[in-house]
C-alpha cells in the first residue's frame, strides 16, 4: 500500500463526512487513514460465546445474546420518557432499554427479525434488562469483519454523545481494511522479522483490529510495540550517530600537567572504581573530533562534583574555558564552594555568576571572560545572558538538566564557533527504559558505586501521633552535636496554606527547643536571597542547630554534621523529592536517620512511596517505583513528555522490547550507517517517511 493512499485526509472515508472527520480529529487526532490505522484499542471482550436468556447470572458482567424484539412500548415516569423493548430466545424473556435518542432507536428497530445483542446485563424488579445495548441484525453480524475478541476503543464523553459508538469506530476500521484490501506495505526487513519470528505487518495490523485468536492478537501486539519502539530508537541513535560525524568537536588531544597535579597530588580522596570508569569514558569523547553529548547519571553523593571538575582541568589543560550552570543559586554557591576548595593549591581562576552578582562584579567576570584570564564560570541561568562572552569555552557542564529547557542549553552551544563539548549530570535516577527514550541520543554514564565508608542513612516512617518520641530523638541527636533539618512540603497552588504550615511548625520547633539551648534557622522561597543566605551560613557553620526549610534545600545542600532529616507531611511528596531530600544528611562519618512524618490518612499510591523509602536506598531501584507510580509524562517534567506518546507501546510494561528493539536498531546502523542495503530497502522507505510526515510518529523530542 504505497504512502500517500495512507495520508488521504479521513473525511473522504465512507461513513465519516465533514462533521465526524471535524470530531475525530479534534477529540481522537485522527487526521489521515494512517491515523486511523494506528488508533489502536486499548482492550478486549471476548464475544466467542453466545448466552441464553434462562443462563443469565445477576452480576452485572457484559454478555452476547441472541433473539428477537416482540414489542416495544414508551414508559413516561417523572417526566422522563425510556423506550423498552421486550427481547425473548427460546428460553425466556428480557427487556431492553433506552433513554436517550428514543426517537431515531424506535424508528430503527424491527420485529421478529433475529438479532445478537451486546452489553451489561442488569438485574430489577424481578427481570433481566440491558440498557442501550449494541444490537446487529443476525445477517449482519454473519458478514462482517468482526472477529470474536471485540476491540474497546479509547474514547471521550463527546464522542460517545455525538454518536462516534465503538461501533461506529469499528465500522470505520472495516471500510478502511476493505479499501486497502489490507496490502500494507512490510516496514521491516526480511531479517529482522525471521530472527525473531514476527508477524508479517498486515497480519499484525488485521489481527490487533479483528484478532482471530488470543494467540494472534498476543503475536500482533508484540510485532506493532517492537516496530513503534525500533523506529523511535533507530532515530534516536541516528541523531547520536549524525552528531558525532557532523558537528566536530574541540579535540582535547592532551592530559597535561594541571590534570596530573591535581590526581597525584590533591585529589581529596580516592576516587571510586565507578568514577574512574566514567572519567575514562569523558575523556575518550573529548579526546575524539566529534563533540561530546553526555548524561552523567549518579545518585545522591556518588560524587558527581568531582568529575565534573577533572573533566574541565582537562578542558583547561588543552587551552579553553569551562562553565557549570546549575538551576538554582543555593547550588551554584555550592558548586562555587567546594571548586575553589579542591582548587586551592593550583593555579586555577574561578568566578560566580547569579542573579544576585553586583554590577561591578558583573563588569569584570565578562572582562575576564573575553581576555581568557577567567578559566572556569559557574552559576545559573545568568551565564546564557547575551552580554556573557567567553573567549574559547570547550566544555559546558549541566547540572539538573531536568530544570533547564531545550533552548536554554541551545543558548550555550552559540558562545563560540565550534559549539563547546555538553556534560549533563542528575542525581534524579532515570529508570533504564526511559532513559532509553529521553535520552536515547546522549550517550550515558552512570556512576553505581557510593565512596567508601559512606553509611546506609536509616530510613523510617512515623504518624504524627509519634511527635513526642521524635522530639525526644532529635534532643539526644542534638546532644551528641549533630544538626537536624526539618522540610515542609511547598506546593505552588496552595501556598498560603502552606506558607501558614511552615510557620506553625517553626513555632511550635521554637517552643519545643528554646533559646538561648537551641538555635533555629528558617528558610522559604519566599525569602530574600540574602536572608536566605545568612541563615544558610549559620547552619553550616553549626551556629544553629535546626533548619526548618521548604524543598529550596532539596538540591545539593552539604552540611556533613547534619545527620537527621525529617520531611513532614511526607505523604505530600513524590518519590524522587523525598530521595533527593534524604540525600541532604549521610554526608559525613555519623549514622544518620530520615524521619517520614504523616497523618494517618494515607492513599494506596503514598503508602506504596513511604514503604518504598523505608526499604530502599537505591535511587535506581526508587525511580522505576516512581515510573510505574506516576507515568513517563509526569516523571520527565514537560519538556520530556512529548517523547512517549506511543501508539500501542508502554514504556513501563513493555521494556523487555524496547531493550531488544534498541539492541537491533544499534545492530542494523552499525552495519549499514546510511540504510543502503538492498535487504533494509523497507526499514529505509519506512525511516524516509516517518521523518517526512512528522505529524505521525511525533515522538522525538
Amino acid at each position: 500500500m504505497n504512502a500517500s493512499f495512507l495520508q488521504t485526509p479521513i473525511e473522504y472515508l465512507k461513513g465519516v463526512g465533514p462533521n465526524r472527520a471535524d470530531l475525530l480529529r479534534k477529540e481522537a487526532g485522527i487526521f489521515t487513514y494512517q491515523d486511523l490505522l494506528h488508533f489502536f484499542p486499548n482492550r478486549y471482550i471476548d464475544r466467542t460465546r453466545y448466552y441464553k436468556i434462562n443462563e443469565l447470572q445477576q452480576n452485572n458482567a457484559e454478555m452476547q445474546i441472541i433473539g428477537k424484539i416482540t414489542h416495544i412500548k414508551t414508559v413516561e415516569q417523572n417526566k422522563r420518557k425510556r423506550l423498552v423493548a421486550t427481547f425473548t430466545d427460546e428460553t425466556g424473556t428480557m427487556e431492553l432499554v433506552w433513554f436517550r435518542g428514543l426517537k431515531w432507536i424506535k424508528e430503527s428497530l424491527k420485529i421478529n427479525v433475529p438479532y445478537v445483542i451486546f452489553g451489561k446485563v442488569n438485574w430489577f424488579n424481578g427481570c433481566f434488562s440491558m440498557p442501550h445495548p449494541e444490537m446487529e441484525l443476525m445477517e449482519e453480524h454473519e458478514q462482517s469483519l468482526r472477529s470474536a475478541m471485540q476491540p474497546v476503543y479509547p474514547s471521550t464523553e463527546k464522542l460517545s454523545n455525538s454518536g462516534i459508538t465503538n461501533r461506529i469506530i469499528n465500522k470505520l476500521m472495516q471500510q478502511l481494511f476493505l479499501d486497502s484490501k489490507n496490502k500494507f506495505s512490510e516496514t521491516l526487513s526480511k531479517n529482522i522479522l525471521e530472527e525473531l519470528k514476527l508477524l508479517p505487518k498486515n497480519e499484525s495490523l488485521f489481527n490487533v483490529h479483528f484478532p482471530k485468536s488470543q494467540v494472534l492478537l498476543s503475536k500482533a501486539q508484540y510485532r506493532l510495540k517492537f516496530e513503534e519502539f525500533f523506529y523511535i530508537q533507530l532515530q534516536l541513535i541516528r541523531k547520536n550517530l549524525i552528531h558525532k560525524s557532523k558537528i566536530k568537536g574541540y579535540r582535547f588531544e592532551k592530559v597535561g600537567p594541571l590534570f596530573n597535579t591535581f590526581y597525584n597530588a590533591h585529589l581529596p580522596f580516592d576516587l571510586t572504581e565507578a568514577q574512574k570508569r566514567v572519567i575514562k569514558e569523558i575523556r575518550n569523547d573529548l579526546g575524539s573530533n566529534a563533540q561530546m553529548n553526555r548524561l552523567l547519571q549518579g545518585d545522591v553523593g556518588s560524587g558527581k562534583t568531582i568529575v565534573a571538575l577533572m573533566s574541565m582541568i582537562i578542558a583547561l589543560d588543552n587551552g579553553f574555558q569551562a562553565c557549570l550552570m546549575a538551576p538554582t543559586e543555593i547550588l551554584s554557591v555550592q558548586h562555587y564552594n567546594s571548586l575553589v576548595e579542591m582548587c586551592n593549591n593550583l593555579e586555577i581562576s574561578i568566578s560566580l555568576l547569579t542573579g544576585s552578582t553586583k554590577t561591578s562584579e558583573r563588569k569584570i567576570i565578562h572582562e575576564n571572560l573575553e581576555n581568557g584570564t577567567l578559566d572556569i564560570l559557574i552559576g545559573t541561568h545568568a551565564l546564557i545572558e547575551n552580554k556573557v562572552k567567553f573567549k574559547n569555552l570547550g566544555l559546558a557542564i549541566i547540572d539538573e538538566q531536568h530544570r533547564f529547557g531545550v533552548e536554554q542549553r541551545a543558548k550555550l552551544w552559540h558562545k563560540n564557533e565550534f559549539p563547546p563539548h555538553i556534560l549533563v549530570m542528575t542525581a534524579t535516577p532515570i529508570p533504564r527504559t526511559l532513559a532509553m527514550s529521553v535520552y536515547g541520543d546522549l550517550d550515558i554514564s552512570v556512576i553505581d558505586e557510593l565512596p567508601p565508608g559512606r553509611k546506609q542513612i536509616k530510613t523510617v516512617h512515623r504518624y504524627d501521633s509519634n511527635r513526642l518520641k521524635v522530639f525526644k530523638f532529635i534532643r539526644d541527636e542534638i546532644a551528641k552535636g549533630r544538626q537536624i533539618y526539618i522540610v515542609y512540603p511547598l506546593i505552588q497552588e496552595s501556598e498560603k496554606m502552606d506558607y501558614k504550615d511552615l510557620m506553625d511548625g517553626y513555632e511550635s520547633i521554637e517552643r519545643e527547643f528554646p533559646k538561648p539551648k537551641y538555635q533555629v534557622s528558617i528558610v522559604h522561597g519566599q525569602m530574600k536571597a540574602a536572608d536566605k543566605d545568612y541563615e544558610m551560613q549559620r547552619f553550616v557553620k553549626g551556629e544553629t542547630q535546626i533548619m526548618v526549610a521548604t524543598t529550596v534545600i532539596e538540591v545539593g545542600v552539604n552540611v556533613p554534621n547534619a545527620s537527621v532529616m525529617i520531611i513532614e507531611s511526607a505523604e505530600r511528596f513524590g518519590l524522587s523529592q523525598l530521595h533527593q531530600l534524604r540525600g541532604r544528611v549521610g554526608r559525613g562519618a555519623d549514622q544518620s536517620y530520615c524521619i517520614l512524618m504523616t497523618s494517618f490518612k494515607l492513599s494506596s499510591d503514598a503508602k506504596t512511596r513511604l514503604e518504598t523509602m523505608v526499604r530502599t536506598n537505591d535511587g535506581f531501584e526508587i525511580s522505576e517505583v516512581d515510573l510505574k507510580l506516576r507515568g513517563p509524562g509526569d516523571m520527565m517534567g514537560t519538556q520530556q513528555s512529548g517523547v512517549l506518546q506511543l501508539k500501542i507501546a508502554d514504556i513501563m510494561k513493555d521494556g523487555d522490547i524496547l531493550k531488544i528493539a534498541r539492541s537491533y536498531a544499534w545492530q542494523l546502523l552499525k552495519q549499514d550507517p546510511s540504510l543502503t542495503n538492498p535487504e533494509n530497502i523497507a526499514v529505509k522507505n519506512t525511516y524516509a517517511q516517518l521523518t517526512r510526515y512528522k505529524n505521525i510518529w511525533n515522538y522525538i523530542s
